[in-house]
């Protein structure tokens, strides 16, 4: 349901910022169902990535033969990154607080940590700079905390006006997808919102799995199930 629900969202002729994992799953399963023209671009350079099956890696020779343009890892980041090319962008979190910004460094104390994670890499510049951003994480007491151990990608800092006053030029996270339902900022106070679930999830799991106290949209929606379509074409990309 996350993955299906993560294809949805991207737009047909956008171009797309994809991570290895859900993400790529996600985008390839929008390719090739409802966004054909979407132009993936992963980090190892590979710009239009055709790939028949899903990449092990970023640096899959896969990316390489069917993308239609291979770059330098720093002209990624330098031209189409930080400039604002890149439409959406992913990020997975260790942990997200209710402005939706992520720690994917440590947990525990930075200089004597319990969990040393993978760091940062790209994300930083991908939270900062896409013009959209999608979270894509499983929802939990673990991960959904009041207060982040680290900061590792800024989504909308302490509220309104964060971004603006660091000088980030992307619009930030739009959307939350866990596998309960999707979260999305509030117009207002930028605080994540429940606005849909997944089809049968009590709302009241969301509450308990979330460690501040979560917001619920007014007309909270139901996900639309996955498609007959969508369920094959996923089924066939992780069987390759």
């Amino acid at each position: 349901m996350m993955t299906i629900e993560a294809a949805r969202a991207l737009r047909n002729g956008a171009r797309c910022f994809v991570g290895i994992g859900r993400p790529s799953a996600a985008a390839n399963l929008a390719r090739r169902t409802s966004a054909p023209d979407l132009v993936l671009i992963y980090e190892s350079g590979t710009i239009g990535a055709k790939p028949d099956r899903l990449p092990l890696s970023i640096g899959d020779g896969i990316l390489a033969e069917t993308a239609d343009s291979v770059v330098s890892v720093p002209e990624i980041f330098n031209y189409w990154l930080q400039p604002g090319r890149i439409d959406i962008g992913f990020l997975g979190a260790a942990q997200i607080d209710r402005f939706a910004n992520i720690n994917t460094t440590v947990i525990g104390d930075y200089a004597d940590p319990s969990v040393r994670l993978p760091g940062a890499g790209g994300a930083p510049e991908i939270a900062a700079s896409c013009r959209e951003v999608i979270v894509v994480v499983q929802q939990s007491l673990r991960t959904f905390v009041e207060r982040l151990d680290f900061i590792t990608s800024v989504g909308y800092g302490d509220g309104p006006g964060t971004r603006e006053r660091l000088g980030l030029t992307g619009r930030g996270p739009v959307r939350v997808i866990t596998d309960l339902g999707v979260l999305e900022p509030d117009p207002s106070s930028c605080e994540l919102t429940l606005t849909r679930i997944h089809p049968g999830v009590d709302p009241e799991i969301a509450l308990k799995r979330t460690g501040w106290p979560l917001r619920v949209a007014a007309d909270l929606g139901t996900t639309e199930p996955p498609s007959d379509t969508e369920l094959a074409v996923l089924r066939e990309l992780e069987a390759t």
